[in-house]
């Protein structure tokens, strides 16, 4: 009976223990998981300013943005692996590689010692843990898709190193940097320091292409919060994206950024973002509260992206934070209002599984793992009442931008550049094409001897805009050169209509006089 006894008790103990310890039960893949640490300057862009901010003293050293990225890639089992204060202890050097050793110790324990109690105790043994990675060690063989994952707002690389060691045991080259504001270590509630993180995001996929195993042909971008926005401005921008993950991301609640507005960013549209997207978040508000915090809920970024795939997965147990592990790993007592830590990262593990599914179907191509984002939660074993999926799927329809409309008239012909542009046009999206924007078009063409094609584009161009002289000009110089000399002629009178002093045009029609009207 005693030896129950102190077996029930140790029991116990182990469970409080277990329950206030973070657990992270999406199972590895086949990969051994290795991590590399890469500290580099972009001397492309300024971080640091002539004078210290704070003190107006000449700064010293490197000026340039640092860039610490942690790199996380499929390789050999075996080697000691990392423990979690071992990512915790990357912090420090995230803006200043000279950080000493020492230094490093100290910041690493202040935070440590905010904790007191049993908590503090339950932190240090998360600290002491056994991660998947293992430091530099020897990548598997192959070619794996990349992943760039871009943290919170000013938040570190390290924030969701279970997602990103995750991926690389699945497969896939993690990178991840700092989320730091233009010229601070602190991230800047601005465009500027929004656009920040994109260069960054941009730069590691460039430093992709360095690294062994890397297929920059296939990238995703994974971000929390903040990065779940600077995600999408990146995917904007760059067409090598080719799926976004926002985990409850700020694209759904910041909208002043991407809403076409004053302060947003112009190229940020959803016909430029139409690229499959998975958004993991926590239970939105309801109307109710929407009304009583009077938020305008005429826009959503995420209902405009009618030419992607869009999966917008709930989880109803969890907070914003909790979707960072390192949040739920040191979260304080009392941080999970109605759950349980382990309730937490339970669903915390389900979102990181949703997204590494996504990522296989979207960025592999696995039909099994499309299967799964097109089932129902209860279906995919997800536990009752812990997740809700609302699936948008494009259904093939072409995003109305410049690149797909040239890419129509390559393969049906530019003879039906009045009619494509009239269909997307039709679309509502702001397809515009510029006077001035034709005509380098057109002339464009026009230098590659292509003149059948540059006809076909200034014809375009005086459809759009029939009272602009040089776009006519351009059209009969094109007739001109197709050996359409009566059109050419016709063109040329209506330049001198537009613009009666035109001398080439009086030469043009001078010259071919003979030739009725």
């Amino acid at each position: 009976m005693k030896q129950f006894l102190i077996a029930f008790l140790y029991c116990l103990a182990a469970a409080a223990q277990a329950a206030d310890e973070f657990s992270f039960s999406t199972p590895p893949g086949r990969h051994g998981v290795g991590l590399r640490i890469v500290q580099q300057y972009d001397h492309t862009r300024q971080y640091k300013p002539r004078v210290d901010m704070r003190t107006g003293e000449p700064v010293s050293g490197e000026r340039a943005r640092p860039v610490q990225a942690l790199v996380w890639y499929p390789a050999a089992r075996g080697g000691t692996p990392l423990n979690f204060r071992n990512y915790m202890e990357t912090v420090p050097t995230e803006d200043d590689f000279t950080t000493s050793a020492a230094e490093i110790k100290r910041v690493t324990d202040a935070r440590i010692d905010g904790f007191a109690g049993k908590r503090r105790a339950a932190l240090l043994r998360e600290l002491a843990r056994p991660m998947l990675a293992v430091r530099d060690a020897r990548p598997a063989s192959g070619s794996f898709p990349v992943v760039i994952y871009a943290p919170g707002f000013s938040a570190s690389a390290m924030e969701n190193s279970d997602l990103c060691e995750l991926l690389a045991s699945h497969g896939y080259v993690v990178l991840a940097a700092a989320s730091m504001g233009a010229h601070t270590r602190s991230m800047t509630d601005d465009l500027e320091g929004l656009e920040a993180q994109v260069a960054d995001i941009a730069w590691l996929i460039g430093h992709a292409r360095t690294l062994p195993g890397a297929d920059t042909n296939q990238v995703a971008v994974v971000g929390f919060s903040w990065g779940g926005l600077a995600n999408v401005l990146a995917a904007a921008r760059d067409d090598r994206i080719k799926a976004i993950v926002s985990l409850d991301g700020s694209v759904r609640g910041t909208r002043e950024w991407v809403d076409g507005g004053k302060d947003a960013a112009k190229y940020v549209t959803p016909a430029r973002v139409a690229i499959p997207m998975l958004f993991v978040g926590r239970r939105p508000p309801t109307i109710e509260e929407l009304n009583r915090a009077e938020v305008d809920t005429r826009f959503s970024f995420l209902n405009e992206m009618r030419w992607s795939d869009v999966y917008i997965t709930t989880m109803l147990p969890m907070k914003h934070m909790d979707f960072s592990s390192y949040s739920v790993r040191v979260g304080r007592e009392g941080s999970f209002g109605d759950y349980t830590r382990a309730g937490i990262a339970l669903a915390h593990s389900w979102a990181a599984r949703y997204a590494l599914r996504f990522l296989d179907a979207y960025i592999k191509g696995d039909a099994s793992a499309l299967a799964f984002m097109n089932n129902t939660p209860a279906a995919n074993g997800a536990p009752p009442h812990m997740i809700l999926t609302d699936v948008r799927r494009n259904g093939g329809k072409t995003a109305p931008t410049r690149e797909n409309f040239v890419a129509r008239l390559g393969s049906e012909g530019f003879e039906h550049a009045i009619a494509l542009h009239r269909q997307f046009a039709a679309q509502g999206a702001g397809f515009t094409l510029g006077a001035n924007e034709i005509h380098g078009w057109g002339s464009a063409l026009a230098a590659r001897e292509r003149y059948a094609q540059a006809r076909e584009i200034f014809r375009l161009g005086t459809h759009l805009y029939p009272d602009e002289p040089f776009l006519h000009q351009g059209l009969a110089e094109m007739q001109a050169e197709s050996g359409q000399t009566a059109d050419a002629l016709r063109s040329y009178r209506r330049v001198l209509e537009l613009a009666p002093q035109h001398a080439a045009a009086a030469a043009f029609v001078q010259a071919h006089a003979s030739i009725p009207p």
